[in-house]
């Protein structure tokens, strides 16, 4: 059962959980990048955190925040399960995706054959719609797509060994890179140069990049990094490190692909 915390309670939760994993305030503080008197004023109830700064904490102190925001939540308990409880091997699967390379690569064709023809399509545009379909489809079934990890950098989420996979793909025949201007600005786009192996894709992971073709493949690259900067996973990030896809699902509408569904079974 869920509540809705005071202040108080939440600062008086946090204070636990932190002193059980034996940091300091100051230890914390740096963690989650909050000021020292900041955490203070939250532990003291004086001050209220949103759920960016809530997931944070939620990441450093190794908390649930369906168990954090219930009624019977116990500090202990949770500690307890974090430290002691066997962690699964369907869970150690997820905590590290492992790069399907075939399946990448057919899914880098399914984009292209069907955008590729856009002249907002370049590499910028390519990369968010890679992600969006790969944290979406983590989002509604907790499993990977392409396995693919993804870096925080300045200009947006960025899928890990791509220029290695793409070159590869050019290589043998499958793309061809053509330089090409838009808007005034240079950029490198990538033509299909073979059809994707549908078959090496389910009808569920084909409808999730369906739908991101739909709501996003015509945006500017301004408009749709600007739209991923705004993403929980890549906005509660550090810069440079990889985004947990277990971040998606914390995410909360415009962003959350699940909300939909549950409103319509209430």
């Amino acid at each position: 059962m869920r509540l809705k915390l005071s202040q108080k309670q939440i600062g008086y939760r946090l204070t636990e959980l932190r002193k059980l994993k034996g940091l300091s305030q100051d230890d914390l503080s740096k963690s989650v990048k909050l000021s020292r008197s900041s955490l203070a004023q939250i532990e003291l109830g004086n001050r209220g955190l949103d759920i960016l700064e809530l997931q944070k904490l939620a990441l450093v102190l190794e908390f649930s925040l369906d168990d954090f925001m219930s009624k019977n939540f116990d500090a202990n308990a949770s500690i307890e399960s974090a430290e002691e409880a066997p962690i699964p091997k369907t869970e150690e699967r997820v905590s590290v995706p492992t790069l399907q390379v075939k399946k990448f690569k057919n899914i880098l064709l399914y984009i292209l054959e069907r955008c590729a023809g856009k002249p907002n399509v370049g590499e910028t545009v390519l990369y968010k719609l890679l992600y969006f379909s790969d944290f979406n489809y983590y989002e509604l079934y907790e499993e990977h797509l392409t396995g693919a990890k993804y870096r925080k950098l300045p200009f947006g989420p960025v899928p890990q060994r791509l220029d290695t996979i793409i070159q590869q793909m050019i290589d043998k025949g499958q793309l061809q890179r053509v330089k090409t201007e838009y808007h005034g600005y240079a950029q490198s786009r990538y033509l299909p140069l073979e059809k994707p192996d549908l078959r090496a894709l389910k009808a569920s992971e084909t409808e999730v990049i369906d739908k991101v073709i739909d709501q996003m493949s015509d945006w500017s690259a301004a408009a749709i990094s600007d739209y991923s900067h705004k993403d929980l996973p890549w906005e509660v990030t550090e810069e440079g490190k990889d985004i947990s896809y277990e971040l998606a699902l914390y995410r909360e509408l415009p962003y959350s692909v699940r909300v939909y569904n549950e409103e319509e079974n209430e």
